[in-house]
């Protein structure tokens, strides 16, 4: 199946993940420029109240400054964005969030914690498309019965809120039934990796963590240094911290005062995504990261890195028809 205009013509066939806190219009807007879709959680645009939605600034400071550059690069136009809508019940903020995303038509958008008709049904009335991210073959097909067009298959090993799932039986299984646009995401972290996930299924790879590492990102110094020294035997899978089970950094946890080979378990029921959720003090630097920071070297400007993984990508390839052709 052919894929969506939105995700045609990239000089990558990556996606980056929304990252909670760190991904912002600086971000968003040099990986479009490096030429793969960059993305932001919309409740990253936090206000107080009384003050404009900060979300529809940013959408249009995006929106403007990738016009603008399209316009003096024809021949190398920018990537679209994305913006991720985190559907849980919790999240006040989703319904004006939806209209203002509606309002300046979002091309790509990803839906995450729940599937909502309602939310499919406005990105497609303004021409966008979404993607959905799920963890086990059961949530995919709830998803595309909504009426996502796409599926984020979040395998283990992944940062932020992951499956436990091998990428290879999650790509297997979908892919019995599913046609359409498929990403994987799950310690994705050099070019080889991108084009291990096309091997296995899928169309696209869903790319995180790497970017915390970069100047753009909105992450302090320590973070972005932490990234660049660890590996996947420093990242620990929990639920404690939200409700819901994710990977983070275990120097940062030993940092806050907790043993990360003896977390408690945390009540799922009591999960919360609200724009103004508020985490125990000693949590405050408690990192997430995926296992495939093991490819981080250097803190590096966003372009920087998608030209390694374009670099590295381009060579793998190369060795793979090397194989293939014996």
């Amino acid at each position: 199946m052919a894929l969506p205009k939105q995700l045609q013509g990239l000089r990558l066939p990556v996606v980056a993940s929304p990252l909670f806190i760190i991904s912002n219009p600086d971000l968003v807007i040099a990986q479009c420029k490096a030429g793969i879709i960059g993305s932001f959680p919309a409740l990253n645009a936090r206000e107080s109240e009384g003050e404009p939605p900060l979300l529809e600034a940013w959408l249009k400071r995006i929106t403007e400054e990738l016009d603008a550059y399209n316009q003096a690069n024809p021949d190398t136009p920018a990537a679209p964005y994305a913006v991720n809508q985190i559907v849980h019940r919790s999240n006040a903020r989703l319904e004006r969030d939806i209209e203002i995303c509606h309002k300046w038509k979002v091309p790509v958008w990803i839906t995450s914690l729940g599937a909502r008709v309602e939310v499919n049904e406005a990105a497609h009335d303004c021409g966008g498309i979404t993607l959905h991210d799920i963890i086990n073959n059961t949530f995919a097909k709830k998803a595309i019965e909504k009426g996502a067009d796409g599926l984020i298959a979040v395998a283990a090993g992944a940062g932020g809120h992951a499956g436990a799932q091998s990428p290879l039986a999650l790509i297997s299984e979908i892919r019995q039934w599913f046609e359409g646009p498929l990403l994987l995401s799950g310690a994705i972290g050099n070019g080889r990796s991108i084009l291990a996930a096309q091997a296995m299924g899928a169309d696209l790879a869903y790319i995180g963590s790497p970017f915390i590492a970069t100047n753009e990102a909105n992450a302090v110094d320590a973070y972005k240094e932490m990234i660049v020294a660890s590996g996947a035997e420093d990242i620990v899978y929990s639920n404690l911290f939200t409700g819901v089970h994710g990977n983070y950094l275990k120097p940062s946890i030993t940092k806050a005062g907790m043993d990360p080979d003896n977390l408690e378990q945390s009540d799922p029921s009591k999960m919360d995504f609200g724009a103004n959720r508020q985490k125990p003090k000693s949590w405050k630097e408690i990192w997430g990261a995926g296992q495939g920071i093991g490819s981080v070297k250097s803190v590096v400007p966003a372009a920087e890195l998608v030209a390694r993984l374009s670099r590295e990508y381009d060579e793998a390839k190369a060795a793979f028809r090397s194989v293939v052709n014996g």
